[in-house]
């Protein structure tokens, strides 16, 4: 990756003592190729998705709604009717609104988080306010957007009252619905981010420094599954996003073997 974009993407993410590593030593992982649309010598460095010759395999582009039928757009419009509408559990009661999803209806790159907060509540859509900036830098660093080319939901569809954990009862009602957008997705790699929807999407309560650093699978599809900390957690907690950065670079490196065909190891090394 070029030095300024690096040095970009990571004042973006808040990262500023990487600037000083930078002078001092070399990159700590060498990821060749792997960067957002990395400039040659033959042309200059364009942003993410900037043209169709510049996507790679680290930006890839969403597939055309062509090239799946229009009933997929249609199953994914009845779908988000039934959000909306949804009264399976309490939650219906005291939500503004059913928080869908937003991103291309197919596309490489799934990002569940947990639920629906106060502002997402309240617009509709998820990661929004200042965790959800946070996360579209974090998105950014490794080439992705939500308009482009990665679908971003959450486990549950309505907001738990005063941003509290979801209940069992509420997973196990919302969940349905976030596994038949999956379904309709068909991503190559999801990015858990956050504990709540780790535990829940891998049916464990191992603490989160346990699952990350590992490929985990999800679904009878066997999607491979990177898990990351919550933007809301690096808010508060800034001295973490180093981690989380290492956390972006593997999935990063994880989706290009798997777009170049080659085998899965299971572990960052």
């Amino acid at each position: 990756m070029h030095p300024q974009r690096r040095r970009q993407y990571l004042e973006a993410i808040g990262i500023e003592e990487w600037r000083l590593r930078a002078r001092e030593t070399p990159p700590p992982v060498a990821l060749p190729a792997t960067g957002p649309a990395a400039p040659t010598a033959a042309a200059p460095a364009a942003t993410p998705a900037a043209t169709p010759a510049a996507t790679s395999a680290a930006t890839p582009a969403a597939v055309p709604p062509a090239a799946h039928g229009t009933d997929v757009a249609a199953q994914w419009e009845a779908l988000r009717a039934e959000v909306l509408a949804c009264r399976r559990c309490p939650l219906h009661a005291t939500r503004t609104q059913g928080v869908f999803g937003v991103g291309p209806l197919r596309c490489d790159w799934l990002v569940i988080g947990e639920a629906p907060g106060a502002e997402e509540d309240r617009r509709g859509e998820p990661f929004v306010g200042a965790a959800g900036q946070l996360l579209d830098a974090m998105l950014r660093a490794i080439g992705l957007d939500r308009r482009n080319n990665v679908y971003i939901a959450n486990i549950l569809k309505s907001r738990p009252p005063g941003n509290r954990d979801p209940r069992p009862e509420e997973v196990a009602a919302c969940l349905p619905y976030l596994e038949r957008q999956i379904a309709l997705l068909q991503p190559r790699i999801v990015l858990a981010v956050g504990r709540i929807a780790a535990q829940n999407l891998l049916a464990t309560d191992a603490p989160l420094g346990r699952l990350r650093g590992r490929v985990h699978h999800l679904g009878e599809r066997s999607t491979p599954l990177v898990v990351t900390y919550h933007p809301a957690y690096l808010l508060r907690t800034p001295g973490e996003k180093r981690k989380a950065w290492e956390d972006l670079k593997f999935a990063r490196s994880l989706y290009q073997q798997l777009t170049e065909g080659g085998s899965i190891d299971g572990n960052r090394s």
